[in-house]
C-alpha cells in the first residue's frame, strides 16, 4: 500500500512509539573507556587537546576506575607513559612496567570492572614508532618478539583481554602462541585489524606521548582508501587467533565497520579516536553544536553501522546521558 493508506510518520507520533519501534539503542555495556596512566603519585596532567582527559598517576587512575564503574562502564583501555623509554619498547615488557602497575592495582580495589591492555611499542620507544627501527623502517619480525613478551607480562598482571594495535603482520598468532604457552589461553584477543594509517589520531600522540620522531607510519598502518584491503586484514587477524577484530578510526570508515560486520560472524569493536572526540569538544566550546545530541548521534552511528563494543573517550559522558534518560 502507498500513500496516503501507508504513513510512515505515524510510527513517529510520539517519544512512547519512538522508542518502541528504535532499531539501534546504545548501552553502557558497548562501551570501553581510554585512560592514561603516567609515574608519580597524585598526578593529573590534563591533556589540552582533549577536554576533561588526563594523563593519571596509579593512584587517581584507580579512583577514575571507580568513578566509571559508578556510572556503569566496566570496561576500560590502558595506555602507558613510561619514566623512560628505549630503542625496542622493552620497556613496555618488564614486570613492573606502568601499565602492569596499574593493571595490579585496579585488580586489587575493584572486582567488578574488565581491563583491556593495548600492546604497542610507540609509547615506550625512544623514536616513537611502533616496533623495532632497521634501516630506517619498522622491522616486522623482530617487533612480533617484543609484542608478544609485553602481552605475557600484561597478562601476568592480570589484564583480562590483550589488544594489539602495532599492525604487524602475524602478531596476533605470535601473541595467541605466547600466551598459550604461558598458560593464558584464556585471555582474549581484541586485534586491531583494520587500524588506519589516520590524521584523527593527532590528540592522542600529545595524550599517549607516542608522535614519531621521524616519517610516518605509512608502511604499516592502512591505506584510508582502501577497504578491500581491510577485510584481508580482518580475515588474516581471525585465522591467527583474534577473539574480537576492530575498525579504527571509526566515523571516517562507518562503510567499513559495516563490511566487516556483513563478512564476519565475530564481535566487532570499533574505535571512536581523539580527533573524532576533540572535534565535538572544540565545536560545542564555541556553541555550534549540541553536544549531548552529537555525542549521542555518533555512538547510535557507530553501533548502527555494525559495532558491537565502542571504544569511546565520550564514554563516561554517554552513560550519565543514559543514566538521565532512563531515570
Amino acid at each position: 500500500m502507498a500513500f496516503p493508506q501507508t504513513r510512515l510518520r505515524r510510527m513517529r507520533r510520539t517519544e512512547i512509539i519512538r522508542n518502541m519501534v528504535r532499531e539501534t539503542k546504545v548501552s553502557v555495556d558497548d562501551l570501553i573507556m581510554p585512560l592514561f596512566v603516567c609515574p608519580g603519585k597524585n598526578v593529573s596532567n590534563p591533556i589540552t587537546s582533549m577536554p576533561g582527559n588526563s594523563q593519571l598517576s596509579v593512584d587517581l587512575l584507580v579512583e577514575e576506575c571507580k568513578k566509571l564503574v559508578a556510572l556503569g562502564i566496566k570496561s576500560v583501555l590502558l595506555f602507558g607513559i613510561p619514566e623512560h623509554k628505549d630503542e625496542h619498547g622493552l620497556v613496555a615488557c618488564e614486570h613492573n612496567g606502568i601499565v602492569q602497575q596499574a593493571i595490579r592495582a585496579i585488580k586489587a580495589e575493584i572486582s567488578d570492572i574488565m581491563i583491556v591492555a593495548d600492546v604497542c611499542n610507540c609509547e615506550y620507544t625512544t623514536h616513537g614508532h611502533c616496533g623495532t627501527i632497521v634501516d630506517g623502517d619498522v622491522h616486522n619480525d623482530l617487533t612480533l618478539e617484543t609484542l608478544a613478551k609485553q602481552s605475557v607480562s600484561l597478562a601476568e598482571a592480570g589484564a583480562d583481554i590483550i589488544a594489539p594495535s602495532d599492525m604487524m603482520d602475524g602478531r596476533v598468532g605470535k601473541i595467541r602462541e605466547e600466551l598459550d604457552k604461558n598458560g593464558f589461553y584464556n585471555v582474549p584477543i581484541m586485534a586491531y585489524s583494520a587500524k588506519y594509517a589516520s590524521a584523527f589520531y593527532g590528540p592522542f600522540r600529545e595524550a599517549a606521548e607516542s608522535a614519531p620522531k621521524f616519517g610516518n607510519r605509512a608502511t604499516y598502518q592502512m591505506d584510508p582508501a582502501n577497504s578491500n584491503e581491510a577485510l584481508r586484514e580482518v580475515e588474516q587477524d581471525i585465522i591467527e587467533g583474534a577473539d574480537m577484530v576492530m575498525v579504527k578510526p571509526a566515523l571516517s570508515y562507518l562503510d567499513v565497520i559495516r563490511r566487516v560486520k556483513d563478512t564476519f560472524n565475530m564481535p566487532i569493536v570499533a574505535y571512536n579516536v581523539s580527533g573524532e572526540f576533540s572535534m565535538v569538544k572544540a565545536a560545542a566550546a564555541n556553541g555550534w553544536i549540541d553536544e549531548e545530541r552529537i555525542v549521542k548521534e555518533i555512538l547510535t552511528s557507530i553501533k548502527r553501522a555494525g559495532a558491537d563494543i565502542i571504544i569511546t573517550y565520550h564514554a563516561a559522558q554517554m552513560a550519565e546521558i543514559l543514566k538521565r534518560e532512563n531515570k
